[in-house]
């Protein structure tokens, strides 16, 4: 079903649905309290999602962001994280100076807004960052870039390897798979979401060829 009516919709992104949808759901009333009549956008953004007039999607997902901003017509992004920290509604919690390092998502390479919204949330959350080497516009992907291309020990290899790269246990994560990737190197993630909602990062499904299989029936089945 096509939503021809909207001008801006909330697309929380497969694998936060997967992870846990409701704080996708407490996510949105809160935007929607604070920022209007905002519907969920439950379409994969791997599929055209037809609008027939401009419309902002406000996504969580960094591959959304991406694919909506450069392959779907009719559509313009803003993340999240560039909306919580350019509004004071949200209810921050305080992580008592607690050092984390940061791991950016790949698709977020050319996206310097991005990095800067989500350090200015940190920062709202008194979380102290400890960038690796690699970070911003030169990160490095966390390895599962790499899944489907070569054998799933040398992905978990490629998880490792960047995990050990981490300058701090606790790693910063704003893309689902960056955090299964962490944990498979022996990091602590701490998914954003999970970050703003005062909520333990928990792996459940972390294995390379199971958690694809979870992403790639969700995606048929929206």
């Amino acid at each position: 079903m096509r939503n021809s009516k909207l001008s801006r919709v909330f697309a929380p992104g497969c694998a936060l649905m997967l992870y846990k949808p409701e704080l996708a759901e407490r996510m949105r009333r809160m935007l929607e309290r604070n920022l209007g009549d905002l519907d969920p956008w439950m379409r994969c953004c791997r599929k055209d999602p037809g609008f027939a007039e401009k419309t902002e999607v406000i996504n969580i997902c960094p591959g959304c962001d991406k694919r909506f901003r450069k392959d779907h017509k009719n559509s313009t992004t803003v993340s999240l994280w560039e909306v919580l920290a350019g509004t004071d509604f949200f209810p921050f919690p305080d992580y008592g100076s607690k050092v984390m390092t940061i791991i950016d998502a790949c698709p977020t390479r050319d996206r310097p807004r991005v990095h800067e919204a989500v350090r200015a949330l940190l920062k709202k959350m008194n979380i102290v960052l400890k960038e690796p080497r690699a970070t911003r516009t030169k990160g490095k992907c966390c390895g599962d870039i790499t899944w489907g291309e070569l054998p799933v020990g040398e992905v978990k290899a490629r998880m490792r390897e960047r995990a050990s790269e981490m300058p701090a246990d606790d790693v910063v994560v704003y893309c689902v798979s960056c955090a299964k990737a962490m944990f498979v190197g022996g990091r602590r993630p701490r998914y954003m979401i999970d970050l703003l909602f005062n909520e333990e990062t928990v792996p459940k499904t972390f294995e390379p060829a199971e958690w694809h299989r979870l992403i790639d029936e969700y995606i048929d089945a929206h």
